[in-house]
């Protein structure tokens, strides 16, 4: 069957046309946008691959694991997708499986990749990050998403360790892991456990943020500009302060495009 490259995606679910559901629920092509996303018959999808690669006996454990989940949404049946599949892989001693996923055609099967590397508490903090890169350079926006989803947990349980571990990522040439760096520790986040410590003291993230602050990407430059309208909410003075410093320190258009954002929620409030 021919892939399907560059499309624009339906903008509502009874839009997307068969063939191309078809396609999405076999894992033969990536999700356009999140319409198809929230389309796709995760349970269908992960029969497939798992028939694929001769695994049909982590399907019946798989959807147990996730039936029993006290609340079922389109997020929490990927990361309970990913949990059951790292147990069944631990079970069968089944570590190349994780290598298949990482490859595969579907952005939604590389992201329970994501999540089979962020929920496996055998691994140390600097494992972890490591072992998540490759999610986290992913060519889809999806799969970087969930690859700070998956592993913000363990972040938030070794915030200290995982700043200076990060500080070293905000260096990094790639964008995509600039981007992870300042994400993954943002105070608030997008449906996602909030931070309390960067809440209340932001500055202790400072060695993520600095780098950033003129960074030539607009991917990064979004995420450096929400991460501290985030503390904004708690913070506001310190906010205030950093952005006032960055902007005489720094008088790029970078800069005062992060300002801008930054301090949007400050200036809703004095308007």
């Amino acid at each position: 069957m021919t892939t399907i490259i560059k499309r624009t995606g339906a903008r509502t679910k009874k839009d997307i046309p068969d063939n191309i559901l078809m396609q999405l629920n076999a894992g033969e092509i990536e999700c356009a946008n999140v319409v198809e996303w929230s389309a796709v018959n995760r349970r269908y999808l992960l029969e497939n691959v798992l028939k694929q690669h001769g695994r049909t006996n982590y399907l019946s454990p798989i959807w147990e694991y996730v039936d029993n989940l006290e609340k079922q949404t389109i997020n929490t049946v990927g990361e309970a997708i990913g949990v059951g599949l790292l147990n069944q892989m631990k079970i069968h001693n089944d570590s190349d499986f994780l290598q298949i996923l990482l490859t595969f055609q579907s952005d939604l099967v590389r992201s329970w990749g994501a999540f089979i590397v962020g929920k496996d508490t055998s691994l140390t903090l600097v494992q972890m990050l490591e072992n998540i890169k490759p999610f986290a350079t992913d060519k889809h926006f999806n799969v970087r998403e969930e690859a700070w989803t998956a592993v913000r947990p363990a972040i938030i349980q070794n915030l200290n360790e995982g700043i200076v571990l990060l500080s070293k990522w905000a260096a990094s040439e790639n964008e995509n892991i600039r981007r992870f760096a300042s994400e993954v520790t943002r105070p608030r986040g997008v449906w996602c456990q909030h931070i309390e410590v960067l809440k209340q003291t932001p500055a202790i993230a400072l060695p993520i943020l600095e780098p950033l602050r003129s960074d030539v990407s607009k991917y990064v430059r979004d995420s450096v500009g929400n991460w501290l309208n985030d503390a904004s909410k708690t913070q506001p003075a310190f906010v205030e302060a950093l952005c006032n410093q960055w902007e005489k320190q720094s008088p790029t258009t970078e800069t005062k495009y992060i300002v801008k954002k930054a301090m949007r929620t400050i200036n809703k409030k004095s308007a």
